[in-house]
Protein backbone atom coordinates (compact mmCIF):
# COMPACT_ATOMS: atom_id res chain seq x y z
CA UNK A 1 0.00 0.00 0.00
CA UNK A 2 2.83 2.42 0.87
CA UNK A 3 4.51 1.69 -2.42
CA UNK A 4 1.29 2.47 -4.31
CA UNK A 5 0.92 5.81 -2.50
CA UNK A 6 4.56 6.63 -3.22
CA UNK A 7 4.21 5.78 -6.92
CA UNK A 8 1.02 7.87 -7.23
CA UNK A 9 2.68 10.79 -5.45
CA UNK A 10 5.68 10.62 -7.77
CA UNK A 11 3.36 10.60 -10.79
CA UNK A 12 1.37 13.66 -9.72
CA UNK A 13 4.02 15.88 -8.12
CA UNK A 14 5.49 17.07 -11.45
CA UNK A 15 2.04 18.06 -12.69
CA UNK A 16 1.32 19.99 -9.48
CA UNK A 17 4.63 21.84 -9.77
CA UNK A 18 3.89 22.65 -13.42
CA UNK A 19 0.42 23.94 -12.49
CA UNK A 20 1.94 26.34 -9.98
CA UNK A 21 4.57 27.53 -12.45
CA UNK A 22 1.93 28.26 -15.09
CA UNK A 23 -0.34 30.04 -12.64
CA UNK A 24 -2.63 27.10 -11.91
CA UNK A 25 -3.35 28.32 -8.37
CA UNK A 26 -3.94 32.07 -8.02
CA UNK A 27 -2.19 33.84 -5.17
CA UNK A 28 -3.97 36.32 -2.92
CA UNK A 29 -3.74 39.99 -3.84
CA UNK A 30 -1.77 41.66 -1.05
CA UNK A 31 -1.60 45.43 -0.76
CA UNK A 32 1.66 47.03 0.34
CA UNK A 33 1.75 48.77 3.73
CA UNK A 34 2.26 52.51 4.11
CA UNK A 35 5.57 52.31 5.97
CA UNK A 36 9.07 51.90 4.59
CA UNK A 37 9.36 48.40 6.02
CA UNK A 38 7.42 46.08 8.30
CA UNK A 39 8.35 45.53 11.94
CA UNK A 40 9.87 42.19 10.89
CA UNK A 41 10.89 40.39 7.70
CA UNK A 42 7.96 39.73 5.32
CA UNK A 43 8.45 35.95 5.26
CA UNK A 44 8.64 35.92 9.06
CA UNK A 45 5.43 37.96 9.37
CA UNK A 46 3.57 35.76 6.91
CA UNK A 47 4.44 32.69 8.91
CA UNK A 48 4.39 33.96 12.51
CA UNK A 49 2.15 37.07 12.67
CA UNK A 50 -0.55 35.28 14.66
CA UNK A 51 1.98 33.98 17.20
CA UNK A 52 3.38 37.50 17.63
CA UNK A 53 -0.07 39.07 17.94
CA UNK A 54 -1.09 36.47 20.54
CA UNK A 55 2.14 37.06 22.47
CA UNK A 56 1.58 40.83 22.34
CA UNK A 57 -2.00 40.33 23.56
CA UNK A 58 -0.88 38.16 26.47
CA UNK A 59 1.87 40.56 27.56
CA UNK A 60 -0.51 43.52 27.35
CA UNK A 61 -3.49 41.92 29.05
CA UNK A 62 -1.74 39.84 31.69
CA UNK A 63 1.43 41.79 32.41
CA UNK A 64 0.50 45.36 31.41
CA UNK A 65 3.39 45.55 28.93
CA UNK A 66 2.52 47.73 25.93
CA UNK A 67 4.89 47.91 22.97
CA UNK A 68 4.36 48.97 19.36
CA UNK A 69 6.39 46.32 17.52
CA UNK A 70 3.62 43.72 17.15
CA UNK A 71 0.67 45.91 18.15
CA UNK A 72 -2.52 45.19 16.19
CA UNK A 73 -3.30 48.92 16.26
CA UNK A 74 0.01 49.66 14.52
CA UNK A 75 -0.60 46.90 11.95
CA UNK A 76 -3.99 48.40 11.08
CA UNK A 77 -2.57 51.94 10.90
CA UNK A 78 -0.01 50.77 8.30
CA UNK A 79 -2.03 48.25 6.29
CA UNK A 80 -5.52 49.81 6.12
CA UNK A 81 -6.35 51.46 2.80
CA UNK A 82 -8.71 54.30 1.94
CA UNK A 83 -11.61 54.44 -0.49
CA UNK A 84 -12.13 57.04 -3.23
CA UNK A 85 -13.47 59.56 -0.72
CA UNK A 86 -10.41 59.15 1.52
CA UNK A 87 -12.20 57.19 4.25
CA UNK A 88 -10.45 54.14 5.73
CA UNK A 89 -11.71 50.79 4.46
CA UNK A 90 -12.10 48.09 7.13
CA UNK A 91 -9.02 45.87 7.08
CA UNK A 92 -11.22 42.76 7.13
CA UNK A 93 -13.39 43.85 4.17
CA UNK A 94 -13.20 41.43 1.22
CA UNK A 95 -9.95 41.93 -0.70
CA UNK A 96 -8.26 44.06 1.98
CA UNK A 97 -4.89 43.23 3.57
CA UNK A 98 -5.93 40.79 6.32
CA UNK A 99 -8.96 39.47 4.50
CA UNK A 100 -7.13 38.67 1.25
CA UNK A 101 -4.84 36.05 2.81
CA UNK A 102 -7.35 34.82 5.36
CA UNK A 103 -9.95 34.26 2.62
CA UNK A 104 -7.30 32.49 0.51
CA UNK A 105 -6.34 30.14 3.35
CA UNK A 106 -9.91 29.79 4.72
CA UNK A 107 -8.83 31.03 8.16
CA UNK A 108 -11.32 33.07 10.18
CA UNK A 109 -10.06 36.40 11.46
CA UNK A 110 -11.42 36.84 14.98
CA UNK A 111 -9.36 39.87 16.02
CA UNK A 112 -12.06 42.27 14.92
CA UNK A 113 -14.76 40.96 17.20
CA UNK A 114 -13.17 43.28 19.75
CA UNK A 115 -10.71 45.47 17.84
CA UNK A 116 -11.46 48.31 15.43
CA UNK A 117 -11.02 47.46 11.75
CA UNK A 118 -9.96 50.97 10.71
CA UNK A 119 -7.29 53.37 11.99
CA UNK A 120 -8.73 55.63 14.68
CA UNK A 121 -9.87 59.09 13.67
CA UNK A 122 -8.58 61.98 15.80
CA UNK A 123 -11.87 62.45 17.69
CA UNK A 124 -12.10 58.73 18.41
CA UNK A 125 -8.46 58.61 19.49
CA UNK A 126 -8.96 61.49 21.93
CA UNK A 127 -12.10 59.91 23.38
CA UNK A 128 -10.35 56.56 23.67
CA UNK A 129 -7.46 58.17 25.52
CA UNK A 130 -9.79 59.84 28.02
CA UNK A 131 -12.23 56.93 28.38
CA UNK A 132 -10.52 53.76 27.10
CA UNK A 133 -13.28 51.41 28.24
CA UNK A 134 -15.89 53.25 26.17
CA UNK A 135 -14.07 52.92 22.82
CA UNK A 136 -16.31 50.86 20.58
CA UNK A 137 -15.01 48.28 18.16
CA UNK A 138 -16.57 48.23 14.73
CA UNK A 139 -18.67 45.21 13.82
CA UNK A 140 -17.00 42.46 11.82
CA UNK A 141 -17.61 42.65 8.07
CA UNK A 142 -19.40 39.56 6.77
CA UNK A 143 -17.34 37.49 4.40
Amino acid sequence: MRILVFILAMMFLPSLAAAQETGGVPSPSITKGKGEQCVADTDYMRRYHMKELSHQRDETMHEGVRTKQFSLKECIACHATTDDSGQPVPINAPGEFCASCHEYTAVKVDCFQCHATKPEQKKQAQASALFPMTALAEPEVSQ
